[in-house]
């Protein structure tokens, strides 16, 4: 069985051959992605779009005219969010806005 030392001793040598394992891998990967970017002409666009495209927009703290209103206190509530109290368990058509 080896010493404590020994082990450490041999961690550290692996992790030294590991880092180096990866230069090595890293290096010869960034070699063939500048291969394949010059050989196919590539822009970044081409290789790390944006990624906005096709994704809907986000509506949060976009301003909504009001869809509803309380003719007794002239109160709007867009219908969204929870309805308020002149409004929750009624009929909605009464206080449409037109």
């Amino acid at each position: 069985m080896s010493s404590y030392q020994e082990l450490v001793q041999q961690r550290d040598e692996l992790n030294q051959k590991i880092e180096a394992a990866r230069k090595s891998a890293i290096a010869d990967a960034v070699a063939k992605a500048r291969a394949l970017v010059a050989e196919f002409d590539l822009t970044v666009q081409d290789v790390f779009p944006s990624g906005r495209k096709g994704r809907a927009k986000s509506t949060a703290g976009i301003k909504v005219a009001p869809k509803y209103r309380d003719p007794a206190t002239g109160q709007t509530w867009t219908g969204r969010g929870k309805a308020p109290k002149w409004i929750d368990g009624k009929d909605r058509t009464q206080f449409l806005i037109a």
